[in-house]
């Protein structure tokens, strides 16, 4: 197990406070996956099995409106993505895509259900920090909403591609 990937969970908010034997628990359980440019992780609407964590790449989320796709965000590297899905437990609420070749780190929902069955203090500590980014996120859209309400021209999504 490579310690660079212990280190890039650590610094995540996910999993940050999460001991190194709980993060090479999960690891062992987890799988890489490596995208090309313009390939995607998942669709809106699909279903949700797992999380990712981005450890080379960068990658856009996407929102569908009226046949478009609209940029609503960039990620790269130690970034999280697709664990609003797992606590929710609904379809995908946004598409990501590689915008360059990513190399991501995905986190099935029954990896995460082990570490709650070996460890509950951990598994709480980290569906904790879900919570809070999950919060910060739904902080920053609140802003990013009010002032669109505002009429400030500067947070309006990007349109990106025609979907097909």
């Amino acid at each position: 197990m490579p310690a660079s990937r212990i280190q890039l969970l650590q610094a995540t908010p996910l999993f940050g406070g999460i001991r190194e034997d709980t993060l090479t628990f999960i690891l062992g359980l987890s799988s890489v996956v490596s995208l090309e440019k313009d390939e995607f992780f998942f669709r809106e609407g699909d279903q949700a099995q797992s999380m990712f964590v981005l450890e080379s790449g960068r990658v856009a989320v996407l929102k569908n409106w009226q046949g478009h796709d609209y940029r609503l965000s960039g990620l790269g590297p130690g970034d999280c993505f697709g664990e609003m899905s797992l606590m929710a437990m609904r379809d995908r609420s946004a598409s990501v895509v590689a915008i360059e070749p990513c190399d991501a780190i995905e986190l099935s929902s029954a990896s995460l259900f082990s570490v709650y069955e070996k460890d509950l203090e951990q598994f709480t500590l980290m569906q904790m920090n879900m919570g809070r980014e999950v919060s910060r996120r739904l902080r920053d859209a609140d802003e990013r909403l009010f002032q669109a309400k505002l009429g400030a021209t500067d947070v309006l999504a990007e349109y990106v591609v025609r979907s097909h």
